[in-house]
């Protein structure tokens, strides 16, 4: 299998997919981009790389760049995409995939034009107890699915500290929020309707946030299951011990199960078993650097499925359409806080002018 050449834009939060990459067998990162050279040097001596360049046209004009990965500020990623999708380049796209769909239209032509493929980086699903906790309910061992309970709570305040997050474009409904949302519709793809509330920490106010860091939601699907969501981003958070970042509930007719981040755990309970699975053998695989603060091991797994798709001719998932329903449900989220109202996906989606795409 021919490696594929990445090239990476945004080299804050691209550098687990760099360290993906140059870790990979099936990737060779040949172009590194950003704006600050200084950043960009740092990249190249941390991975022992020669290939840095402050213009994104020279890595888009470079021949052996097959895809490129985003890693920008959440509201560039549209304009960013859709550079990179006329040059004929594949695209892997952090999340939020957009920060909102005003252009999501031009984004999904531009894709189907080039015949390129898009991938939206939820890395969540690619973390060993979400993976096994999919495969297993795949299985059919906890019969019919009930109800999903996501949520992701994380003491982010040192987040602010990147300049762009004080911005009114950065919201933690999107860049946050989007993981157990993410969650919810990979369980539920036919989420229509939404309600919920969100408030601005006092933490959040005095971090010069501009947008609300708490959130609690309600979602139906349009066989009648229900979600819940939830998130805070500028608070304490609970010790490991008693509760997890990020988490996913599934409760099911014959059984349930429960999948943590950052704690390597996956448990559940099924035909009278109750078991506790531990991945602890792969916490220097997913966390490289800085603790757990950043989870490579997550990217490299995305990436390397990405490319084993590319050779047998499947669509990578979440794509492109998956990626702007699921920010069409954050925006439901955004409008149901605004008006105190249920909202339904299919009024966003029909409003933006994406009535073809399935809510």
């Amino acid at each position: 299998m021919k490696k594929l050449g990445l090239g990476v834009l945004g080299l804050g939060e691209g550098r687990s997919i760099i360290s993906a990459g140059v870790n990979s067998e099936l990737w060779e990162v040949v172009q590194i981009c950003d704006i600050s050279e200084q950043l960009g040097k740092e990249r190249c001596r941390e991975f022992n790389l020669d290939c840095y360049t402050n213009s994104f046209d020279a890595l888009l004009a470079n021949s052996a760049v097959d895809v490129v990965g985003i890693y920008t500020p959440d509201h560039l990623h549209a304009g960013h995409t859709i550079q990179a999708l006329q040059a004929g380049k594949h695209v892997i796209c952090t999340k939020p995939f957009l920060n909102d769909l005003s252009r999501a239209k031009n984004v999904l032509e531009a894709q189907q034009k080039s015949g390129k493929h898009v991938f939206v980086g939820q890395s969540t699903r690619f973390f060993a107890p979400f993976k096994r906790q999919r495969e297993h309910f795949q299985t059919g061992a906890f019969g019919e699915l009930n109800t999903i309970e996501a949520a992701y709570n994380a003491d982010h305040r040192w987040f602010l500290e990147k300049p762009w997050a004080k911005q009114a474009a950065f919201k933690w409904l999107f860049g946050g929020l989007s993981h157990p949302a993410d969650l919810a519709r990979w369980y539920l793809p036919d989420i229509a309707e939404v309600m919920g509330y969100s408030s601005l920490s006092e933490n959040g106010k005095a971090g010069g946030l501009k947008n609300d860091d708490t959130f609690h939601f309600i979602l139906k699907s349009a066989s009648g299951k229900i979600a819940r969501v939830s998130g805070c981003y500028s608070c304490p958070i609970v010790p490991s011990q008693r509760d997890s970042g990020m988490t996913c509930i599934l409760r099911c007719s014959a059984g349930a199960s429960q999948a943590d981040y950052p704690e390597l755990r996956y448990s559940w309970r099924s035909g009278g078993q109750s078991v506790i699975e531990r991945f602890e053998e792969e916490e220097d695989y997913y966390f490289r650097f800085e603790g757990r603060s950043h989870h490579a091991g997550e990217y490299q797994n995305y990436i390397e499925y990405f490319a084993r798709c590319l050779a047998a001719g499947e669509i990578p998932k979440p794509d492109a359409c998956e990626g702007i329903v699921t920010i069409a449900l954050l925006e439901a989220m955004e409008e149901t806080c605004a008006k105190g109202r249920p909202v339904k996906l299919a009024e966003v989606l029909a409003r933006n002018g994406l009535d073809g795409l399935p809510a």
